[in-house]
């Protein structure tokens, strides 16, 4: 008898019944996503992390240790939660750490030792995102480590092999989840309004949006087209989305098929639109957990369950994975939820202080990242001034880089990257809009002047490739999307407008010392 042919939402095989209110599928599908997810936050950082935080790269990692240990003594280890304290923070190590990551990561894809799994992506990701410094402080790279450690209490902690654990996953552990996705979209919505950005209150924020986000794409080009009406109209629907459907969570089962189905279109919209890493993956595997496995089409349950009846899924000694929520999982959650309030509450723009001991408490565990606060767009970006970086060897004739995928030559279209995170280009509009360079930004041009092969492979052309300039400089420049009729004249998907200087001519520290350009 088919799967399908059992009462509505119902499955029983042997002893193992899979419909509503069970969640093996699910947790199968979510572990899956989150694997995903993690493999390619891995690979795309393994391929920039040399260039960023390398030896030879703009940020050292070696350094930032250093820096740590002697800010902080025999505390540092508990500042800065590392293996690199054991295994260094060398090129090699770095590059180590993401290929590890990656591999973890295939494996909790596969549903092969998923605790272990779920606990060397947590524990390698947390590892790169101390030693990434300010190119892995985005909002989703928290999201993923709140995420990925409450991921690891799922399964029973010595399975073996996931499609084969015929044990229920925690329910408090599928309800904490649900209150993340809650977190994320209701606190997007709030902070729009109580950042106090006219735009969003007015419904125009979308007519700035697609022209000012951080990595536009051609369809972007396109939907800035569009009327106003068509924006105040998409911003209305975003509310409803981010205002309203998060309270569906916490009805019955139809009313989170709703939510999940409005949160993955509202996420699948912004993905086709701009590129936010593995952002809007997350998003959507975060849905996953509002699904009973009677949502799911019966030959996938069929397909991700087969073998699990009559099988041994555990190797426990005495039962102790039986009891892994009684007397480990119940605590941590207890703790994860009081460090809930005080980043909720910042979306509110309310400052809420846990007492006495729980205070110290989360200081203690801020470090490692197990909660977090979540507030996307809270005030619209109503220009775009674009980081123009260029070499010179006489300071006269100058020559411009070229990034890989933040705009530069008007002529080339915005396009896609999907999963991939480009760290530099992102950060790069954000220094855009500061009135000086950052730090980082300065130390970027010093590599440049140095020829740093690492940090060089950053970047989409080098106009010194034979030697590096003796001279770097940076201007800001006015990007505007151009318009349908000057993209027919021209081919240009962007206008320039004004210029002016960002960061003064320099050389490199090593060798010729900080100079200014005649």
């Amino acid at each position: 008898m088919g799967v399908d042919s059992q009462a509505p939402g119902q499955w029983s095989g042997g002893a193992v019944v899979v419909g509503r209110d069970h969640y093996r599928v699910t947790r199968r599908i979510f572990l899956a996503g989150l694997g995903l997810t993690y493999f390619a936050a891995f690979v795309s950082l393994g391929a920039q992390i040399t260039g960023l935080v390398g030896a030879n790269g703009i940020l050292p990692a070696t350094e930032f240790l250093a820096f740590v240990r002697e800010r902080f003594g025999n505390s540092a280890t508990s500042a800065l939660p590392s293996l690199a304290w054991w295994f260094g923070a060398g090129d090699g190590a770095l590059r180590g750490f993401c290929v590890a990551g990656a591999a973890a990561a295939l494996m909790m894809m596969l549903g092969l030792v998923p605790t272990f799994a779920a606990l060397a992506c947590w524990g390698l990701y947390l590892t790169v995102f101390g030693l990434g410094q300010r190119f892995l402080s985005f909002q989703w790279d928290i999201l993923l480590l709140e995420v990925g450690f409450l991921a690891m209490f799922l399964a029973p902690p010595f399975a073996l092999r996931l499609g084969k654990v015929r044990s229920e996953p925690s329910r408090a552990v599928v309800w904490f989840l649900r209150f993340v996705l809650f977190k994320l979209m209701f606190s997007s919505g709030v902070v729009k309004l109580a950042a106090g950005d006219p735009s969003w209150r007015d419904l125009t924020a979308l007519t700035y949006h697609y022209e000012t986000t951080c990595l536009p794409t051609w369809t972007g080009w396109w939907m800035h087209r569009l009327p106003v009406w068509f924006h105040q109209a998409s911003a209305g629907v975003m509310y409803l989305i981010e205002l309203g459907a998060p309270f569906l969570i916490f009805g019955g089962r139809r009313a989170r098929m709703v939510a999940a189905g409005a949160f993955a279109s509202l996420m699948i919209f912004i993905g086709a639109t701009g590129n936010y890493g593995f952002f809007n993956l997350l998003s959507v595997v975060l849905c996953v957990p509002l699904l009973d496995d009677a949502a799911w089409p019966g030959a996938l349950r069929r397909r991700l369950l087969v073998g699990s009846e009559g099988e041994v899924p555990l190797w426990t000694p005495a039962g102790l994975g039986r009891n892994w929520g009684v007397w480990f999982l119940v605590p941590i959650l207890v703790v994860v939820a009081l460090l809930q309030v005080p980043p909720f509450a910042r979306a509110f723009r309310l400052d809420v202080h846990l007492p006495g001991p729980l205070a110290a408490l989360e200081r203690a565990l801020d470090p490692w990242h197990l909660v977090g606060g979540y507030g996307l767009f809270a005030s619209m970006t109503k220009t775009r001034p674009e980081i123009l970086v260029e070499g010179s060897r006489d300071g006269r004739e100058w020559k411009a880089y070229g990034f890989r995928y933040k705009p530069g030559d008007p002529m080339r279209r915005p396009g896609f990257v999907f999963l991939h995170m480009p760290r530099l280009d992102w950060r790069m509009w954000f220094a855009a809009l500061r009135p000086w360079p950052p730090e980082w930004f300065v130390r970027f041009a010093e590599r440049l002047a140095e020829g740093s092969p690492e940090v060089l492979d950053l970047l989409n052309a080098n106009p010194f490739p034979d030697d590096p300039p003796r001279y770097v400089r940076a201007r800001l420049v006015d990007y505007r999307f151009t318009t349908a009729a000057e993209r027919r004249e021209t081919g240009a998907w962007w206008r320039l407008g004004d210029s002016e200087e960002y960061l003064a001519p320099i050389t490199s520290r090593r060798g010729r010392g900080v100079d200014q350009a005649p």
